[in-house]
C-alpha cells in the first residue's frame, strides 16, 4: 500500500465510524496494519491533522479517550450531539469504542466487501 493509499484507508475507516462511537489513533492504526504493512498511532494522528477535515475527524480519539488537541470544544460539541457517551477528560472508551467487524461478515465488515 502507498502512502497515498494509506492516507485514503484512514480516512475510509474514519468515515465508517458511527454516530455516538469511537476509535482512538491506534485502534484505526491497528485495523490498518496487515493490509497497510504500517502500525502507527503517531502516523494516523497526522493524517487526521492534515486531511481529516472532511470526514467526522472527532469521532478519532487518544487512547485515554482525550479529544483531539486545540480542537477539544467543538470535538466535545459535536460528541455530544450524537450522544456519545463523556466524561470530564474526554470519552468514555469503555462505553463508546467501536472497532470494525472482520472482513467477510457483512455490513461495517473491514476493509469492506466488493460492492458494498
Amino acid at each position: 500500500m502507498t502512502p497515498d493509499e494509506y492516507v485514503e484507508a484512514v480516512l475510509e475507516l474514519v468515515e465508517r465510524i458511527p454516530p455516538g462511537r469511537v476509535m482512538s489513533y491506534g485502534a484505526v492504526a491497528d485495523a490498518l496494519a496487515e493490509r497497510s504493512g504500517r502500525n502507527s498511532a503517531r502516523l494516523v494522528g497526522n493524517i487526521m491533522a492534515r486531511h481529516g477535515g472532511a470526514v467526522p475527524w472527532h469521532r478519532v480519539v487518544n487512547s485515554a479517550g482525550r479529544l483531539p488537541p486545540g480542537h477539544e470544544r467543538e470535538a466535545r460539541a459535536r460528541l455530544r450531539a450524537e450522544g456519545t457517551p463523556l466524561r470530564a477528560s474526554g470519552v468514555d472508551l469503555a462505553a463508546a469504542a467501536w472497532s470494525p467487524a472482520p472482513a467477510g461478515t457483512g455490513e461495517g465488515a473491514w476493509p469492506p466487501e466488493e460492492g458494498m
